[in-house]
C-alpha cells in the first residue's frame, strides 16, 4: 500500500434546512473512527465541502473518547481549518471517510468535486466509509464504468424508521433508505438506534453513531488486509455486528 492516510469528509452545513434549528457534524462520528484509524498508526486530514471550520453537534463531553480528541489541539486545529476539497490530491490517500449528522444530508452528496475524489480513491484500491447521515456522500459516486458507487453492495445508513423516530423525516432533502435503494444497492439495518455494520468489498457503512466506532474498526482491518496483499471478494465478503 502506497499511503497511510486517510480522508476525512464532514458536513459544512449548520442549519437544518429551514427550520432554523443548528445541526452539524456529530461529534462521535468524527472522534470515534479518528480514534480507531490514528490508533493503527494512519495519518489522518480532514475536508469538508467549503474548507474551514466544521460545525459540531452532538458535542457529549461524558464520551470519553470525544473529552480526549476535544482536547488535542491537533484534532481541534483540523475542524476549525478543515482543507478545501480544491486542495485535495486524492492519489494520496488508501482509504476516504464520511462523517454523518443530519448536515451532511444538505452538502455532501451533490457535490462533484467531492463524487470525483471519492471515485478516484476507490478506483486507486482504496476503502470507502462511511456513517449515518454521511452515507449521502455516497450516493451519487459513480465508477468510471458510469455505475453508481455502492450499487449491488450492501450498505447501511440511517434507516427510515430512525428517522421519523427524531422528526425529521419531512425536514431532510431525501430519505437516505430510499435512495440506497434507488442505486441498484441492497439496504442493510438492525434495530433502531443500535450498532449495526456491514463491510461489502472495499466499501464499509454504519447505520447510526452508535455504528462510528466499529466503521473505524472495519477499515482498519480492511486496509491491513489489502496490506498484507490479501484480495477481498467484491461483494459482501462480510457483515459484522459492531458490540455496543
Amino acid at each position: 500500500m502506497k499511503s497511510k492516510k486517510v480522508l476525512f469528509v464532514a458536513t459544512n452545513c449548520d442549519r437544518l434546512g429551514n427550520t432554523g434549528h443548528r445541526t452539524g457534524a456529530f461529534l462521535s462520528e468524527l472522534t470515534h473512527p479518528y480514534e480507531e484509524i490514528s490508533a493503527a498508526g494512519y495519518d489522518i486530514d480532514i475536508v469538508s465541502p467549503k474548507g474551514g471550520e466544521i460545525p459540531l453537534d452532538g458535542v457529549k463531553m461524558d464520551d470519553p473518547i470525544n473529552a480526549v480528541w476535544m482536547n488535542d489541539e491537533e484534532f481541534l486545529e483540523k475542524v476549525e481549518h478543515s482543507l478545501s476539497l480544491e486542495s485535495v490530491e486524492a492519489h494520496e490517500y488508501c482509504a476516504i471517510y464520511f462523517a454523518g449528522g443530519h448536515g451532511a444530508m444538505f452538502d455532501l452528496a451533490d457535490n462533484p468535486v467531492l463524487n470525483a475524489i471519492t471515485s478516484e480513491i476507490w478506483e486507486n484500491d482504496g476503502v470507502v466509509a462511511a456513517v449515518c447521515h454521511g452515507t449521502a456522500g455516497l450516493v451519487n459516486v459513480k465508477t468510471s464504468d458510469g455505475n453508481y458507487l455502492i450499487k449491488d453492495h450492501e450498505i447501511a445508513a440511517f434507516s427510515n424508521s430512525e428517522e421519523e423516530a427524531v422528526g425529521m423525516e419531512e425536514v431532510v432533502p431525501f430519505l437516505l433508505q430510499d435512495k440506497i435503494e434507488s442505486r441498484g444497492a441492497k439496504y442493510t439495518h438492525g434495530s433502531k438506534f443500535a450498532p449495526h455494520v456491514v463491510k461489502s468489498g472495499r466499501i464499509v457503512t454504519g447505520q447510526n453513531p452508535a455504528s462510528a466506532m466499529g466503521v473505524g474498526q472495519s477499515v482498519v482491518e480492511i486496509l491491513e488486509f489489502i496490506e498484507e496483499g490479501r484480495a477481498l471478494p467484491e461483494v459482501n465478503w462480510c457483515e459484522w455486528h459492531a458490540h455496543p
